[in-house]
């Protein structure tokens, strides 16, 4: 395949891998089938309350579950070499412990990897795409450290169990998304909204638990399946709205800082987080009477233990932004710390989702972006 911008033609290398990815509660369905536990979406979706557009579910959704060969003929149709997809933690283990076992969520995911092995297709698995089992959540969830350890324990069982036939894993898809909407907004499960403070948190935990995963398959399991193990990262690229304006440009800093660094740098840099987010929670955080930053820190032995865990680095990109320094209240939130506002440009042309702007070359900007800040470890 080639693709021209006018004066090139720019040629796809041939080992270039073509992919589809999907969710286990965005596809599935299958909600409650075969011994499968409940999930903080089942409970989120079911509670009502217009939380979600016209009180939808995930019930049935795309019904992959039983569904799956009509999956397999679309995925042989568009030529697809790579399929990612996410396995349903409480449908594997429905407390979210190996103490309960389902085998029969084990044999629909196994069905699944042989099932596109025997196609050609390589699987990529992430083990937790925003749908923790609600009995983990009912202890702590992502607030709680116990987390750490139970992630820890769901994908040694996963690696063990799936690691022979899968080469490419995802610990945790898009941790921003998860902790920004799910523990800052409260527009995702579970649904939580304690602004400026949970979302810290959670993040804090999903990082260690991410750690924790790769040092279980580094430890266990990478000499004999000689995998590779990442976690998926999203951030829209960052540009200033007036790129003449000192405050603009600081501004789309901080946006990418407190957006793609606040969990790229940790893992993939230093072990650490941006300087300039410290400091401003830091900051905010004396100026609103606290005693200590909202923001947690990580031990040095924790620093250690987090850099440098991935083993390739995963992006998703969907869209960039117009970024402005914003005048803003301190008040203890998540926006008012990073005080920067992302803006779409009304020359940009608009999807079919309303948010998605159209931009690019927005994604090649990011990509020079990530080359400069891994330059020194990568």
């Amino acid at each position: 395949m080639a693709v021209s911008d006018g004066n090139k033609c720019y040629q796809f290398p041939k080992d270039f891998a073509w992919g589809a990815s999907t969710a286990a509660y965005q596809v599935e369905g299958g909600w409650d089938a075969d011994g499968k536990g409940l999930n903080i979406w089942d409970t989120f979706t079911h509670q009502g309350g217009d939380r979600v557009f016209k009180n939808q579910t995930g019930d049935v959704a795309c019904g992959s579950y039983t569904l799956w060969e009509e999956d397999l003929i679309c995925i042989k149709q568009l030529g697809l070499t790579h399929y990612r997809f996410s396995i349903s933690w409480s449908r594997l283990l429905p407390d979210g412990t190996t103490g309960f076992i389902n085998q029969k969520g084990i044999d629909y995911y196994n069905m699944v990897i042989d099932s596109l092995l025997k196609n050609n297709v390589v699987p990529v698995v992430t083990l937790y795409h925003f749908d923790m089992p609600q009995a983990v959540e009912d202890r702590g969830g992502w607030n709680s450290e116990e987390t750490v350890a139970v992630f820890e324990q769901y994908a040694h069982f996963c690696f063990k169990t799936f690691g022979d036939r899968v080469k490419l894993w995802i610990t945790i898809n898009e941790p921003y998304i998860l902790a920004k909407y799910g523990y800052e907004d409260g527009v995702f499960a579970p649904g939580k909204s304690k602004k400026g403070f949970e979302v810290y948190q959670v993040a804090h935990n999903m990082i260690k638990a991410h750690a924790k995963a790769w040092h279980a398959y580094n430890n266990f399991f990478k000499i004999e399946q000689k995998g590779l193990v990442s976690i998926a990262l999203y951030s829209d690229w960052a540009e200033p709205f007036d790129p003449n304006s000192t405050e603009d440009k600081e501004a789309a800093e901080r946006y990418l800082a407190f957006h793609l660094n606040w969990f790229a740098k940790p893992i993939f840099v230093d072990g650490d987080y941006p300087e300039v987010m410290k400091a401003e929670i830091s900051n905010r955080s004396k100026e609103q009477g606290l005693q200590s930053s909202r923001l947690p820190e990580f031990t040095n032995e924790e620093k250690i233990m987090i850099k440098g865990t991935a083993d390739f680095f995963c992006l998703n990109y969907y869209t960039t932004r117009k970024i402005k320094c914003p005048s803003s209240e301190n008040v203890p939130s998540y926006d008012s710390d990073r005080a920067a506002e992302g803006l779409k440009d009304p020359d940009w042309p608009i999807s079919g989702i309303e948010w998605l702007a159209v931009v690019p070359w927005g994604l090649r900007k990011l990509l020079g972006y990530i080359k400069e800040l891994t330059i020194t470890t990568w």
